[in-house]
């Protein structure tokens, strides 16, 4: 059983609220008024220092705000922080925890008509605002940007197109590969959807007046919102459309060729995006040998085109799958901290 971390963390957290211009655009009636909880090292008050930033983006279904709470046999990311922090492992740091949550249940940080345009949001407004409240070190040399699952992907994503914005990346078991990742769900989410005829509409009416979301719910919902942002239809209900027929799963190749454009293994090949990636100070792949839904094969298709161009990173897998593996930012973060730290 993982020992838990029974210590208070010394920092603190505080939360600001952005009105967010980047985000009103969403269909879906998400508020555009969004939190974001800052943790600020135990020394914050005492000395006049700068600090370097680290900014965690979270996985389907979560919040940054989730990340800064109590855990049973595990440790929320400041006490994690902390911990290095004793452990040499690691100096202080401040990091943020925005709230990016949608009412398609996540995000994947980049742009979308209809789930609003989150990346501007993140690098536009949540990052002027932080250097404006908080004594953050300027520019992007000195900012990490890290994430699980959805969060490693727009981690990864942010790395090869927004790298003006972060000095190094982690992305832990991003989405990448989705030949691998998202087709062989197509046919389930179709299933499901067939106890409403097909009509997403009245799929997304029921989950909203249910007292609990099934996991087969869950499942469909996560493949809505990736086309909500990877294919936007603002023009139809929710926002939504499938590139396969919802009666028979067959799969519209001009709809699937939309998502593909935003798969990591497929954006690599652009030159723009290979000079940001190389522009990186710090570049930390990983993803569990078992994971469950093929991300490791995904990971490893990027690894070898990094290796082929060139582009300076550092890869690990893990004996594990994708589920409960907060442990590896014991890796990630002292990583981050020392390539924007330039140690």
């Amino acid at each position: 059983m993982p020992k838990h971390n029974f210590d208070f963390p010394k920092g603190r957290i505080e939360v600001f609220e952005i009105s967010s211009s980047a985000v009103s655009n969403n269909i879906l009636g998400d508020p555009t008024v969004r939190q974001v909880a800052i943790y600020l090292p135990d020394d914050y008050d005492n000395n006049a220092d700068d600090y370097p930033l680290l900014v965690d983006i979270v996985g389907f279904t979560g919040s940054g705000l989730g990340h800064t709470g109590w855990k049973a046999f595990g440790e929320s990311v400041p006490q994690r922080v902390e911990r290095l922090v004793r452990e040499e492992k690691m100096g202080r740091v401040i990091v943020a925890f925005p709230d990016c949550f949608t009412s398609l249940g996540g995000n994947q940080y980049i742009n979308s008509s209809v789930m609003g345009n989150w990346a501007d949001f993140l690098v536009d407004e949540m990052l002027p605002q932080i250097e404006d409240r908080y004594r953050v070190r300027s520019g992007r040399e000195s900012r990490g940007l890290f994430g699980k699952s959805s969060g490693g992907y727009g981690a990864i994503v942010h790395g090869m197109l927004y790298a003006d914005a972060w000095g190094a990346i982690a992305c832990h078991s991003g989405d990448m590969a989705f030949d691998w990742v998202y087709r062989n769900d197509f046919p389930k989410t179709v299933m499901h959807l067939q106890q409403y005829d097909g009509d997403i509409a009245a799929f997304m009416e029921n989950i909203e007046k249910s007292r609990k979301i099934s996991g087969d719910d869950m499942h469909t919902l996560m493949i809505l919102a990736m086309a909500a942002t990877y294919d936007p239809a603002p023009d139809l209900p929710y926002g939504v459309r499938l590139p396969v027929d919802t009666v028979t799963s067959e799969l519209d190749s001009d709809l699937w060729s939309r998502w593909l454009e935003w798969d990591p293994i497929n954006l690599i090949e652009r030159i723009n995006v290979q000079e940001n990636l190389r522009s990186l100070k710090g570049l930390f792949i990983d993803c569990g040998k078992q994971d469950q839904y093929g991300l490791v094969f995904g990971a490893r298709m990027l690894k070898k085109e990094l290796d082929r161009l060139g582009i300076e990173h550092t890869y690990e897998e893990f004996s594990d799958n994708h589920s409960s593996i907060d442990y590896r930012m014991d890796v990630s973060l002292p990583y981050l901290y020392q390539k924007i730290c330039g140690i």
